[in-house]
């Protein structure tokens, strides 16, 4: 046997090594009984009269397109291992060399997959599926914490192009000479909240800065705040008399303007001191409405965290939320290194987890959370 004949048969038992978490997969995410939830639904959707309430037809119709996309997702993972493993048995057969590459590649591509649906199967929470609201603040420190908030702020819009999500700017405010002091983004696609999560607490920089003239090591920090976004479909409780209404000229990043009337948007929850703002939409309205789903988005976010039954319950200023310990040191000098300090994950290659190479970090601290949730159900 040729030592490309070798390659394919290690190849081949590579890829049985996923049949046991193929099978493993189908019982998470509870293919049969997705199947016979499509099926009910199917039947719902052809009972007359299902279109009497249009509301209540189009949220079945999104729940249905939903199962459906998951269970398709699966089987186009298992038409992919089943279709590799018979090219690689008759390529190894006729002892066809060309097609090793491309079987490599297959059998990376199923791994990488595998364990992708894996891991969206621990997402899990009432809000996981949710959009995401990224909120990003400088630290103290000037300059330097607010260009280093600004690289925070590129490294999820790259990380949301790699996965094909949507990510749009709500509402920014430049820094003084660099950076910004602090920027809303909207991350929309299917678990974004459910990954996001993990990314919220304070990152540290560590770098020679290029703001000193003296080429000294700073160290600067800078928060994001991750929120799920809260659709019509939950119900929030906020009276009408607790929040206060400023408007104001929109500006964007880079100073452009992005609109020259006083069309922006801050709304002020006073029970709580906590302040949304927008500036994306067009019109003072439809800046009003994202600010308001913001400030829901916030109000169920520290109403979850901190196990209140309402949102009455939470009391004094928030605006300290998601300040804490680190969660991350990102190294440049002298020598580079990313550190997630909950998870020990590590990634020496710091321009690419700038670049949006994350997926890393998320999945450590998603493998973290699941063993401490079976841990807990084993006490």
């Amino acid at each position: 046997m040729g030592i490309d004949m070798l390659q394919y048969e290690e190849l081949r038992l590579r890829l049985l090594e996923e049949q046991k978490p193929l099978e493993d997969l189908a019982a998470a995410i509870g293919l049969e009984e997705l199947k016979a939830e499509i099926e009910k639904l199917e039947a719902q959707t052809a009972e007359e009269g299902f279109w009497n309430d249009v509301q209540g037809s189009n949220k079945i119709l999104q729940h249905l397109s939903s199962l459906k996309n998951r269970v398709k997702r699966y089987q186009d993972l298992k038409t992919d291992y089943e279709d590799t493993l018979t090219l690689i048995e008759m390529c190894n057969e006729e002892e066809d060399e060309s097609m090793l590459g491309e079987c490599t590649e297959a059998v990376d591509r199923i791994h990488k997959e595998v364990e992708k649906q894996t891991l969206a199967t621990l997402l899990c929470g009432e809000y996981d599926s949710k959009n995401a609201i990224l909120t990003f603040h400088a630290g103290a420190g000037g300059t330097e914490a607010q260009d280093w908030a600004l690289m925070l702020f590129r490294m999820y819009h790259r990380w949301g192009e790699r996965h094909g999500f949507k990510t749009t700017t709500v509402d920014y405010l430049d820094g003084e000479e660099a950076g910004l002091k602090s920027a809303v983004i909207l991350v929309e696609g299917e678990n974004a909240f459910g990954y996001l999560k993990s990314e919220m607490g304070i990152h540290r920089l560590v770098r020679v800065s290029p703001f000193d003239s003296s080429g000294r090591r700073h160290t600067s920090f800078a928060s994001l705040e991750v929120m799920p976004e809260i659709d019509d479909t939950i119900e929030v409780d906020i009276r009408p008399e607790d929040i206060k209404m400023d408007v104001y000229r929109a500006s964007g990043a880079g100073g452009q303007k992005v609109n020259k009337t006083s069309s922006a948007v801050r709304l002020t929850h006073i029970p709580t001191g906590i302040v949304v703002s927008c500036q994306v939409e067009r019109s003072q309205y439809q800046n009003r409405d994202v600010a308001m789903t913001m400030l829901k988005s916030k109000l169920i976010e520290i109403k979850e965290r901190e196990h209140l039954d309402t949102i009455q319950d939470i009391k004094g200023d928030q605006k300290e939320i998601g300040w804490g310990s680190q969660i991350r040191s990102y190294v440049f000098m002298p020598y580079t290194l990313v550190k997630d300090h909950r998870t020990g994950y590590e990634n020496g290659n710091i321009n690419a987890v700038m670049d949006g190479d994350l997926d890393g970090f998320i999945n450590a601290y998603l493998r973290m959370q699941s063993l401490a949730k079976l841990e807990g159900e084993n006490a």
